[in-house]
């Protein structure tokens, strides 16, 4: 399998998440990935709200990186210093935040994280062969951390 893999470093400023989200623009359209397909929009959701995590609650650098598989599928990561688990929360009603990893798990045909270096790395993957259907809100995959 051939992959073509791409990263950005991003400092612990919120500001940073607009810069991730017009680069990844840039090397989807480089990669073949039109920005007027769905897919596109799909990534750059799940990448802001990645990048987001990781520069609120950790208020580390990140490096976000993008793989995309000769096959088609997309992968992207988060990778931060801070050792904290990933912590899915559910939002109610008028929150205003609580919903990330909600959509990464709606919006990927998988996702995960583990351990990288002294920090972690949060990853999710979507296939451009298949449409991404959400799975039940109730179930994740086996190995993910609902909290």
């Amino acid at each position: 399998m051939q992959v073509l893999q791409v990263q950005l470093e991003v400092g612990p400023d919120p500001a940073e998440v607009s810069r991730a989200r017009r680069w990844a623009r840039s090397r989807l359209a480089g990669s073949g990935i039109g920005e007027d397909e769905s897919l596109a929009d799909t990534l750059v959701l799940l990448i802001s709200e990645l990048v987001t995590n990781a520069v609120v609650h950790t208020g580390c650098p990140a490096v976000l990186r993008m793989l995309f598989a000769a096959e088609g599928g997309v992968r992207v990561e988060v990778a931060d210093a801070s050792d904290r688990p990933p912590k899915p929360r559910h939002a109610e009603g008028d929150d205003t935040n609580g919903r990330g990893l909600e959509l990464v798990d709606g919006l990927a045909d998988r996702w995960g994280w583990q351990p990288e270096g002294v920090g972690k790395s949060i990853w999710c993957e979507v296939d451009r062969s298949a449409p991404a259907a959400p799975p039940p809100a109730a179930s994740l995959p086996h190995g993910r951390v609902r909290c």
